[in-house]
C-alpha cells in the first residue's frame, strides 16, 4: 500500500513539473492583435484640442516678410516725425539744387562724374599693379576705391538722365564732347594722385617696419 502511495506521490509530481511551464504562460487572448492595433492608432492619431506637431509650414515666408515690411513702410510714411525729418534732409539739397541752375551746370557735373570714374577705374586695375609691384597692398585702399567708383558712376548717370530731362545738354555733340575730353583729362590726373599716394604709403610703412626691426636688433 505504501509503495502505491509512493508511486502515485511520484506521479503526481512528475506531472506538476511537466505542467509547471504551461501554466506560467499566459494564454493568449483572440483580441490581442485587434486591441494592439487600435492602441497604435490612437497614439498615432491627435487627440481633438491638441495643438498638431510645427511642420515650419507656420514659418515666415518671403511674401509675409514682405508685407510686414510694407505695413511698416506705411506706418512710417503716416508719421508727421518721419515727415518732418524727411522734409530736412531733402530741403537744404533742394535749396542747393535751385542755386545751382545754370546753364553750365551739367556740363560741369558729367565732367566730374567721368573723372571720377575714369580715375577710380585706373586705380582698382592699373593702380593696384603697382601697389604690389612695391611690395604693398591695402584693403582699405582697394575697398575705398571701389566705393568711389561708384559713387562716381551713379552720379555720372544721374546727371546723364537730369541733363536729359532739365536741359539741353545731352542735345549738344559740342557740350558733351568737351565735357567728356575734360573729364577724362581729370581722370588721369586723379589716377596719378592716387596712385603716386599709395605709393608713397607703402614706402613709409616699408621704412616703419625696417626701424622698428633695427631697434629690435639694438
Amino acid at each position: 500500500m505504501s509503495r502505491i502511495m509512493a508511486s502515485l506521490g511520484w506521479v503526481t509530481l512528475a506531472t506538476l513539473l511537466v505542467a509547471m511551464p504551461a501554466l506560467a504562460q499566459e494564454p493568449a487572448s483572440p483580441e490581442t492583435p485587434a486591441v494592439q492595433n487600435a492602441a497604435i492608432e490612437e497614439a498615432a492619431t491627435p487627440e481633438a484640442g491638441q495643438p498638431k506637431a510645427d511642420t515650419g509650414e507656420a514659418a515666415a515666408t518671403p511674401g509675409h516678410m514682405s508685407q510686414q515690411l510694407e505695413d511698416i513702410a506705411s506706418q512710417v510714411d503716416q508719421s508727421e516725425a518721419a515727415q518732418e525729418t524727411t522734409a530736412g534732409i531733402l530741403t537744404p539739397i533742394y535749396q542747393v539744387a535751385e542755386a545751382l541752375e545754370f546753364p553750365a551746370f551739367h556740363w560741369i557735373a558729367f565732367a566730374v562724374m567721368l573723372a571720377g570714374v575714369i580715375g577710380f577705374a585706373m586705380q582698382l586695375v592699373i593702380g593696384k599693379l603697382v601697389v604690389v609691384a612695391h611690395m604693398g597692398f591695402s584693403v582699405r585702399e582697394i575697398l575705398s576705391d571701389v566705393l568711389s567708383f561708384a559713387i562716381s558712376l551713379i552720379g555720372l548717370v544721374l546727371t546723364t538722365q537730369a541733363a536729359a530731362q532739365n536741359s539741353t545738354f545731352t542735345q549738344s555733340p559740342f557740350a558733351v564732347l568737351s565735357s567728356s575730353l575734360v573729364g577724362l583729362v581729370l581722370g588721369v590726373m586723379l589716377y596719378y594722385w592716387g596712385q603716386s599716394q599709395e605709393v608713397d604709403a607703402v614706402r613709409g610703412r616699408r621704412a616703419l617696419a625696417a626701424e622698428q626691426m633695427a631697434r629690435e636688433k639694438k
